[in-house]
């Protein structure tokens, strides 16, 4: 299946939505959410989803659909373009807002980027679940195997910049999911 690296992607994405998700109740609570947290939020956000996960979709995933007939400058390519950009915005001011809510304690900003970055990310997701992978599937169920092969390596190599691999983001999701349900 050539989105099955993508899809073990979007499992540790839902997780840190759903952390993300408690997070902003616990600060709409009045509750201090501490540093390490909030800071392995960000990285997850910013180096696994964005760096990592829509670096495979954009130069991988794209290129292959491309390749086998999808426009990319329209459709659902186009569009997952925008989302993804979308993100990296929503992303940065939830970064920002992060460090001005460890530096004066006011969420107010966090809050509103946080249900931000939940919403357009968990639409995004069901976008590319439901409709972009199920277009993948059938359209390069010829080339299956190279194009998971081909995310498989981009991911490791995406990684290694970062100085880390999927074993610590995938214990990155644990340790956040962990210390948010307490």
């Amino acid at each position: 299946m050539s989105t099955a690296s993508l899809r073990r992607d979007h499992d540790l994405i839902e997780k840190v939505i759903k952390a993300m998700e408690a997070t902003i109740q616990l600060l709409n609570d009045g509750k201090q959410i501490p540093e390490s947290i909030l800071n392995q939020v960000i990285d997850f956000s910013k180096n696994f989803t964005d760096v990592c996960h829509h670096s495979k979709e954009e130069n991988v995933l794209f290129p292959a659909l491309e390749q086998a007939g999808m426009p990319r400058n329209m459709g659902p390519i186009a569009m997952m373009l925008m989302d993804h950009e979308r993100s990296r915005e929503i992303g940065s001011h939830m970064e920002e807002s992060a460090k001005e809510y460890l530096d004066s304690q006011n969420s107010t900003n966090l809050v509103s980027y946080m249900k931000q970055y939940v919403e357009h990310v968990t639409e995004h997701l069901w976008k590319e679940n439901n409709r972009l992978f199920m277009m993948a599937e059938a359209r390069l169920q010829y080339m299956s195997a190279k194009v998971d092969k081909d995310l498989v390596n981009f991911e490791e190599s995406k990684l290694k910049e970062t100085g880390k691999t999927r074993e610590h983001y995938e214990k990155l999701v644990e340790n956040i999911t962990e210390n948010i349900s307490k």
